[in-house]
């Protein structure tokens, strides 16, 4: 079945590892016009089989499943399948949930409240090339979009500023303080005695990171440094 197809049947597989929630599942899209299932499977590689066997349009897919959950068998059947169209119909509605389902390639996401008519739309609307998406995970998706960005800054080892860090990166690198134009000659100042180890066989890894554990005498001499620079 194609986008093109105006009401020809989409044939569908169901897959929830809950019997009854299954069976349900089938029960329900068995009154709906314009539905066909074609299997259920209780976990993710029964459905990835049942797709291969079936060519369905679409899955009904929970996430939480044994042996293969629902993220990774909607990866598999979009990597191997990917005229067929994954809709999500989970009990869970947190953003963890959701963004994974999405970023596996799933084109449609309900909660198991979801009545007939929304599940049969969101089965039109993927085979239509349309997310199937409902009202309240359209909303959670476009504050994620449109929510500011804020990113902290990154955490420098021993309490070290970030002027003191590049200090260390600098000296490492082989550079001497006298040979930037704002070192502290230009303020008039002698060279601190602490900058003496690190310039006759003291080293420091460029770019510190929080792994890294420097000795007291380096953090006494790039801070003594970095005040001078600043």
């Amino acid at each position: 079945m194609t986008a093109g197809d105006a009401g020809a049947t989409a044939r569908v597989v169901v897959a929830d590892d809950q019997a009854m929630v299954r069976e349900g599942i089938v029960l329900l899209l068995g009154l709906l016009p314009g539905i066909e299932v074609v299997g259920a499977a209780k976990d993710g590689d029964e459905a990835v089989a049942l797709v291969a066997a079936h060519a369905p349009d679409v899955v009904l897919m929970d996430l939480r499943m044994p042996r293969c959950d629902g993220v990774a068998a909607t990866r598999r059947i979009r990597t191997a399948h990917p005229a067929t169209h994954v809709v999500v119909l989970t009990t869970y509605a947190d953003d963890d949930s959701l963004f994974a389902a999405l970023r596996a390639g799933a084109r449609g996401y309900l909660t198991k409240d979801s009545d007939g008519e929304e599940i049969a739309r969101a089965v039109a609307d993927v085979v239509s090339g349309r997310a199937g998406l409902a009202p309240a995970e359209q909303l959670r998706l476009l504050e994620q979009v449109t929510a500011p960005v804020t990113s902290a800054p990154a955490e420098l080892p021993d309490g070290l500023t970030r002027r003191e860090a590049e200090v260390l990166a600098l000296v490492a690198e082989g550079l001497q303080c006298r040979d930037r134009p704002h070192a502290a000659h230009r303020r008039g100042h002698r060279e601190d005695p602490h900058q003496q180890p690190l310039r006759q066989g003291g080293s420091a890894r460029p770019g510190p990171s929080r792994a890294v554990r420097l000795p007291a005498w380096a953090r006494t001499a790039a801070r003594d440094i970095g005040h001078l620079m600043e």
